[in-house]
């Protein structure tokens, strides 16, 4: 997994991924906030002593983390109530491409400890 991390004096800190997470980068810039990387670090530590999977619903991007895998969905994968076909003329349609996207647990680890670490001002 490929990820920059980026301080921007306008909109903070930033991290850019490779395009097949490009999910995980979302998840990490608008869902979880700065404040609360310790704290989710240390509950995922906690994985497999008190629960088997954590499951936190954002605004826009679920992730699903258990001891083998991150997966992160995008809430628009599970529109099924909009009619699309209403929009056939304008030839919109869902791209499903960049909605999913899933790592190992291990190396999502490794790409939190360094966020913590980046955000904190260690790195």
């Amino acid at each position: 997994m490929e990820y920059q991390f980026i301080r921007d004096p306008i909109t903070g800190y930033r991290v850019r991924m490779s395009q097949e997470h490009a999910l995980v980068g979302r998840w990490l810039n608008e869902e979880l906030a700065i404040a609360d990387v310790e704290q989710f670090v240390q509950q995922m530590d906690m994985l497999g002593q008190d629960q088997e999977e954590i499951r936190l619903e954002g605004k826009e991007v679920r992730l699903t983390l258990s001891k083998d895998e991150a997966l992160f969905e995008a809430h628009t994968l599970y529109q099924n109530e909009v009619d699309l076909s209403r929009y056939e003329d304008d030839f919109l349609e869902l791209d499903e491409d960049g909605l999913m996207a899933v790592c190992g647990f291990e190396d999502f680890r490794a790409l939190m400890l360094d966020w913590q670490a980046f955000t904190q001002g260690r790195r």
